[in-house]
């Protein structure tokens, strides 16, 4: 039988949130806590079992391991914690799988629902130096940050009057509902604090990830731009429209800014995929390689979304993709899948290196959300495919390389999806070669950067990339 087969599931259906979060953590707690522990281990060992990808490098779920009962009860009781547990059965290469204590915020997560202020941002180290700093690549509209004045470019080097090191547990930090960030600036390229600090709260917020989006006149030529920030199925039909207007415009070129997009659902990643193309439908768009309980799966290109609505395609021969160790999984798949069929120009820095995906696995009869155990409220996530491109290439751990480097400005941050911003800037020069160099565009990072996290990195659905159950049948 076919993995797919096993994962299949009524639509999800969102509980909606408590209008006390922490009350709604307590309940929960109670009830994972008075749950029977063994059963709860011993759903997540099955589940593993037949769906984990590194079945093969992890020996305790090995067929054979545990011949009688008793033993096996011995190893479920061997630790305490689910969550522990879980972890235990890890293969050592494995960097993405994990444990929800509840899978209603998981769900939620994965359809755009979050507890969030809506400032979406990265922290950085210069290389070699004691200096960290936050800095915001985009404002979600709407949110208690854009009513805040928060703008992309905000340079905070503190949080709650704390101010950053290296020792820094941003973890905590930036775990309350409501903190206040402490502005700071660069001056002759050394930053410096501004007395200036702005509180923010969080609140439910639902983010569409089709942030911008506009066409730009490049000598001549009509340039689609999109930024999108996350592979969300619940907005396929307005991505679909905003390819709709693409094609009534007739552009020639397009731009996708994914320097942001940890990742998503696999369906509207090949739907994107065919958006942009078009001319490959009944074609291999990607392989994915399951462990020995399954066998290889292609998936094909088609034209419908998830809603059965009829896919607008460009029928592109060349696509621009911008990039950032910020890019991950699904953003990596697109890229790698659409590398065999038409030419795709990276720019920016290196992706991720996130080539597997995952599968939301419940404690039922046949691990999907149909009859759910409610006696507790665990849910795992964990590997269950690796994806490779129809010529078969994979395992790229070390990211996917960009054909030309350029990492972002943080002292000259400009307006996304305009023609002066850095790394858009160094695609139209591309697309036209007499198009003007920004300022920006000609400058080199102040210094060498490393990424110390970002504001989606405790998300439950951060750097994911998802079998969409929604877009499955029998």
């Amino acid at each position: 039988m076919k993995v797919f087969r096993f994962l299949v599931t009524s639509a999800l259906f969102l509980i909606i949130f408590s209008s006390c979060q922490e009350d709604r953590d307590d309940n929960i707690t109670n009830v994972n806590d008075l749950a029977n522990q063994e059963n709860i281990k011993d759903y997540i060992w099955k589940a593993m079992n037949v769906f984990y990808v590194y079945k093969s490098d992890a020996p305790d779920l090995a067929d054979e391991s545990f011949d009688n009962t008793p033993d096996y009860r011995e190893f479920l009781n061997s630790i305490d914690s689910p969550i522990d547990f879980f972890n235990s059965l890890l293969a050592s290469q494995d960097r993405f799988s994990f444990i929800v204590p509840d899978f209603v915020t998981l769900e939620q997560n994965q359809a755009g629902i979050s507890l969030s202020n809506g400032m979406s941002f990265g922290l950085i180290r210069f290389t070699g130096t004691e200096t960290v700093f936050g800095f915001v690549r985009y404002v979600v509209p709407g949110s208690p940050a854009d009513a805040a004045g928060i703008e992309r470019g905000d340079i905070f080097n503190r949080i709650d009057g704390n101010e950053f090191t290296t020792q820094t547990n941003f973890n905590q930090l930036l775990s309350p509902n409501n903190y206040t960030i402490g502005l700071a600036e660069f001056q002759n390229e050394n930053l410096v604090s501004v007395d200036e600090e702005i509180s923010l709260n969080k609140i439910q917020l639902t983010e569409n990830p089709i942030h911008e989006q506009r066409i730009i006149d490049v000598d001549g030529q009509k340039v689609g731009y999109l930024m999108y920030n996350n592979f969300r199925t619940p907005f396929n039909s307005e991505l679909n429209s905003v390819f709709a207007n693409f094609a009534s415009e007739g552009i020639s070129e397009l731009v996708l800014d994914l320097r942001y997009n940890s990742g998503g659902s696999i369906e509207t990643c090949k739907d994107l995929s065919s958006m942009i193309t078009g001319q490959f439908e009944g074609e291999v768009f990607a392989q994915q390689f399951f462990n020995n309980n399954f066998e290889t799966e292609n998936l094909i290109f088609d034209n419908e979304i998830s809603t059965g609505e009829t896919i607008t395609s460009l029928n592109l021969s060349r696509l621009y993709v911008l990039t950032s160790r910020s890019s991950a999984s699904a953003s990596e798949l697109l890229i790698n899948a659409l590398n065999p069929y038409i030419e795709v120009i990276q720019i920016g820095d290196f992706t991720e290196g996130k080539f597997e995906g995952s599968a939301t696995l419940y404690d039922s009869e046949n691990f999907t959300r149909r009859n759910v155990n409610l006696e507790h409220t665990y849910a795992i996530q964990p590997l269950i495919l690796r994806t490779a491109n129809k010529d078969g290439f994979t395992d790229f751990f070390d990211g996917l390389e960009p054909d030309i480097l350029q990492q972002e400005v943080f002292n000259d941050l400009r307006v996304l999806g305009d023609p002066s911003e850095t790394l858009l800037n160094v695609a139209l020069q591309q697309i036209s070669p007499g198009f003007a160099p920004s300022a920006s565009s000609e400058k080199k990072s102040m210094r060498q950067a490393e990424l110390l996290g970002e504001s989606q990195m405790d998300s439950p659905v951060y750097q994911r990339m998802y079998i969409d159950p929604n877009t499955i049948s029998f």
